[in-house]
């Protein structure tokens, strides 16, 4: 922090984190401890380069302002990351009651006695900080990140074919109860036929009992026209 007479000013060096084709800013905090209103302008080396609002202000008494220094986007990195740009802050005691509005020109002239306080602020390039890193840390001792995740991979495929195995052995159970259940409803039906052709049986040699087989008597008669015929042949 540079303590001026009438400006506590925080950083008094601008610090920029330096990326290609990529606006960049920070942040001045202006501080006025006294008791009379200050005026303020900032001025640099490279207009065009950096963008400063508000460029000019009024701080209030016991009050602080911030101004945005934004740096424009840059094709080409500088040589080294150095960078020789500088910032001048001026700042005056002015009338109570100033607004912004009211600042000209001419209140910052030392050629017009009035007393005008000037700081020097440094630019200064930092390098991006690298990305933080995908893998979790606090792994346990002689384990690799990498074997864990190895590792994790691994039951959960194993577990995948149990689900699958379990799956399959689950089908076929289904299959098998089903192919027995037709298998038994095939074989009530040929008991049921088999029973009804048993009576069937059963009633067909009742009525052959009560009489001479009609079987017998079919038999008798072919039996006699073979000797019929015999006979005539001889």
């Amino acid at each position: 922090m540079s303590n001026g007479e009438l400006l506590q000013i925080h950083p008094v060096e601008l610090q920029f984190t330096f990326e290609l084709k990529k606006q960049i800013a920070c942040s001045l905090q202006l501080s006025n401890k006294s008791d009379d209103y200050v005026a303020f302008k900032v001025k640099t080396t490279n207009p065009k380069k950096y963008c400063v609002r508000p460029n000019t202000g009024i701080v209030m008494p016991r009050s602080t302002c911030d101004v945005i220094v934004t740096m424009q986007a840059q094709k080409e990195a500088p040589p080294d990351m150095q960078c020789k740009d500088k910032f001048l802050l001026q700042s005056v005691i002015v009338s109570p009651g100033t607004t912004a509005e009211d600042i000209t020109p001419e209140m910052f002239n030392k050629e017009s006695g009035n007393h005008v306080e000037e700081v020097k602020l440094r630019v200064a390039y930092v390098p991006p900080q690298p990305p933080p890193s995908p893998v979790r840390e606090g792994s346990e001792e002689g384990s690799s990140p990498r074997a864990s995740i190895s590792e994790n991979g691994a039951e959960f495929h194993n577990a995948s074919r149990t689900y699958a195995e379990s799956q399959d052995n689950s089908s076929e159970t289904k299959a098998l109860i089903l192919k027995l259940s037709e298998e038994k409803k095939s074989a009530i039906q040929q008991n049921n036929k088999l029973q009804q052709e048993l009576e069937l049986l059963r009633r067909e040699s009742s009525r052959r009992r009560g009489g001479i087989p009609f079987m017998y008597v079919i038999i008798v008669g072919l039996v006699g026209l073979f000797l019929g015929y015999l006979l005539k042949k001889t």
